[in-house]
Order: C-alpha cells, then structure tokens, then sequence
C-alpha cells in the first residue's frame, strides 16, 4: 500500500512538472525565436559589415555552451529550479539589452544580449532533462518531447512578432525593430516566474530521496544500463561528466547524435536569412526593389516554418523513441536531416524550396536530439547524470557556435550550397556511425 502510493505521488508530481516546464517553455521561447529572425541582420547593421552576419547566432550558442555546465552544477547541487530560474533571467536581460542595442545603435549592447539569450537558450535545453527526472523509463521519450514541443508555440511566435512588435515598439516611443525583444522580454518574465513559483517540489531532488529511501518506483529501475555509470563528485563536473560518457559506448552516441545535428541545423538556419534577404532583393529574383517590410515577412514565415518542423512533431518523435528505439530514431532523425540539407541547397534559388529544406533540417534535428538526449538520459549512472546533461549541452552548444561562426565564411566563400552540401557530408557521418551501432546491438541481442 506504502508503494503504490509513492508511485501515485511520483506520478501526480511528474505530470504536475511536465505541465509546468512546458508552459514555461512557450513563453520563454519567445525570445529565441525572435533573436533568430531577425538577429543576423543586425548585426551587419549595426555593424556596417557582413562579415559579422553571423555574430549573434555565434553569440547565442556561445552563451548556451558556456552557461551549460554552470546551470547543470546549479541544478545538481539544488534543483532543477535553480537552474531554469537562473538561466531564465539571464535571458530576460538578454531580451532587454537587445532593445537596448536598438535604441542606441551599440553593437556591444547586441552582443552581449546574444549572449544573454544564449544562457536562456541552454536553460531551455536543460528542462528537456527535467522531464525525465522522475519518468518511467518506457515513458522517457514522451515525456522529454513533450516539454521540447512546448517550445512550439513561443519559438515558432517569436519570428512573427517583427510585425505586432513594430506596433509595440511604436506605441512605446521605441524604434520599431526594438519592440519584437520588448514582448520577448515580457514572454520570459512570466517564465521565469512560473519556474520559481510553480516547480516545487523539485522533480531532481525528489528523484534523489526517492533513490536513497529505496523506494520502489518505476524511475528507479533502468532497462538500458541497470548499474549506470558510477562517479563520485570529485573533480567538477566537466571531468566526472567525461568520463562518464567515455565509459559509456551508447552515451557516446547520444552525445555524437546531439551535437553533430545541432551543428548543422545552426549553420545552415543562421544564413538563410541572410541568404533570402540577398535572393528576394536582387536581380535573380525579382526585376525591382522589395519593401525591407517585405523581406523581414519572408524571412520571419521561413525561420517560423522551420522552427515549427522543429517542434511541432516532437510527440511524434517521442513516441518513435520508446516505440521504435533510441537508435533507430536517430538513424531516421539523421536520414531526413540529411535530404533537408540537398534540397535547401539545391533549391537555392527558390524561397519555397528552401523554407522546405529548413521545414525538414527542422524535423531532422528533432528526432535526432530527442532520441539521443532520451538514449544519454538512460546511457549512465544516477550520480553522473546531470554532469553528463551539461557536458552534452556544453559540447552541443560549442558545435552550434562554430557552425554559427563558420557558416559566415563558407556562406561567402562556396555559396547557400556549398555551406548546404558540407552540413550533408556532417549528417552522412552520423548516420552510418549509427547504423554500425544499431547492426553491433542487433548482433549483440542474436548472440
């Protein structure tokens, strides 16, 4: 009777948490959303130079590489909470000096709102982990895309709100462009204020006096890797973290799966705005000059479609996670990330088959990262778990600033299809590295 009614408690905690994190989700990815869309343009316009288009997207995933490991300690030594409410807040003055940067025309002030953004960026990240803190295992996949889906309705808004936004920042007396980070701002605000009022009790923590009373519950019990991994707390973070994932064949894939499919995503989704911008407004497109309101439209419906593709189908890749397996969904996730990037760079010259392009890179990276975070979440111990977490999405976010950070060169240098064609040679890597995998476990299960 005792049993069953922790797991009854477990379970009205966890929905309770999942709920929670994914209203948080909406209104924080606001800001995300917003930053992407708009965020290479100006920067070469307050700037005054192209080479640094890819600046803020650089920035971002910067910021979310360096706050990763930081925010996981936070939370492994206090929460959850502590790490979303911190992150969160980061963000938030992000957002704001964002607005800052417009008004003043500083490209400091852009940079280091990047940056802030960046650290809300990995907060974000972090609270997929949370949802699986206290899931059964066979419901860990689900669990953890239901929060990243969540992300859909802010992040998929944020693009969109170049138009009402010019409204808020009219009526406030502000430029225009500075009013879509005054209502992203707003949005993380109330994120933030969920995160610190609502996730109590703490779904890690509670994990954890769960684990250390022996409680019979279904977390407690992990198909995939029984003992885990284990790892004192000597040596940081960082360290336990790596070792961890070196000791541990399918947490190096996760990790692998991860961060080889956000790199790509962020290389070739930070340049497509600047490529539509040159493709709308030149010769090959059209005979006349297109209204800048035009052009943001375009881009804004773009980045909005593939951040949808995204998100959107998340469930979906949930699902295939606990139904099909881990690894079997990254082989489908780097499949289709794979055929998005041929056709986004071999319809170049169109917006429409590039908006497909970045619909399917979109969907893509979500069953990649979906089903390697599931396959790490479960690939190592309870006590080296959230050090691993942050050294995933450390790692993660570094990769998203180098693509960032070099897709501005090789945009310049070999063109939308060269930068295209070597984000494909990335995805092919992967995908054969996955299908060895999947074909040495099948192997491994015959014997």
């Amino acid at each position: 009777m005792a049993s069953t009614a922790a797991d009854q408690r477990v379970r009205q905690v966890q929905r309770r948490t999942v709920v929670l994190l994914g209203t948080a989700q909406v209104f924080g990815g606001i800001g995300t959303g917003a930053t992407v869309s708009i965020g290479s343009i100006l920067a070469v316009e307050l700037s005054g130079s192209s080479a640094w288009a890819g600046a803020v997207a650089t920035v971002m995933t910067l910021g979310a590489a360096a706050a990763a490991l930081p925010l996981a300690s936070l939370a492994d030594h206090r929460g959850r909470r502590a790490g979303q409410v911190a992150g969160l807040s980061a963000a938030l003055a992000g957002a704001l000096l964002m607005v800052l940067a417009v008004v003043s025309g500083l490209f400091i002030l852009l940079v280091l709102g990047a940056a802030g953004i960046g650290v809300g960026t990995a907060a974000t990240l972090q609270a997929r982990f949370a949802a699986v803190d206290l899931a059964a295992p066979e419901h860990r996949g689900r669990a953890l895309s239901t929060v990243v889906w969540a992300v859909t309705v802010g992040a998929v808004t944020g693009p969109n709100l170049i138009q009402p936004g010019t409204v808020v920042g009219t009526a406030l007396g502000l430029p225009p462009v500075a009013g879509p980070f005054v209502i992203a701002a707003a949005g993380l605000l109330i994120a933030s204020g969920l995160m610190f009022a609502g996730l109590r009790p703490d779904p890690l923590l509670l994990a954890r006096q769960l684990a250390a009373a022996g409680a019979n519950t279904a977390q407690d019990h992990d198909p995939a890797r029984p003992d885990g991994v284990a790892a004192g707390r000597a040596g940081g973070s960082l360290i336990r973290g790596l070792h961890a994932i070196r000791d541990s064949r399918t947490a190096v894939l996760a990790v692998t799966a991860v961060v080889a499919a956000h790199a790509v995503m962020v290389g070739v989704m930070s340049m497509t705005p600047l490529h539509l911008q040159h493709l709308v407004e030149g010769p090959a497109f059209h005979p006349g000059h297109v209204a800048e309101g035009d052009v943001l439209v375009i881009i804004g419906f773009t980045i909005s479609l593939h951040i949808a593709g995204m998100f959107a189908l998340s469930p979906v890749m949930g699902w295939l996670t606990d139904r099909a397996g881990r690894i079997e969904t990254i082989v489908i996730g780097f499949a289709v990330l794979v055929a998005a990037v041929v056709v986004a760079g071999l319809g170049q010259s169109s917006t429409r088959a590039v908006a497909a392009g970045l619909v399917l890179l979109g969907v893509g990276w979500s069953a990649a990262t979906i089903s390697g975070s599931t396959l790490l979440a479960e690939s190592v111990g309870r006590d080296a778990r959230v050090a691993v977490q942050g050294v995933s999405d450390m790692l993660m976010g570094a990769a998203g600033a180098a693509g960032g950070a070099v897709s501005g060169l090789v945009l310049g240098a070999a063109g939308y299809l060269g930068l295209n064609l070597i984000g494909a040679a990335i995805g092919a890597a992967v995908l054969a590295a996955a299908i060895l995998a999947r074909a040495s476990r099948r192997r491994s299960a015959a014997a």
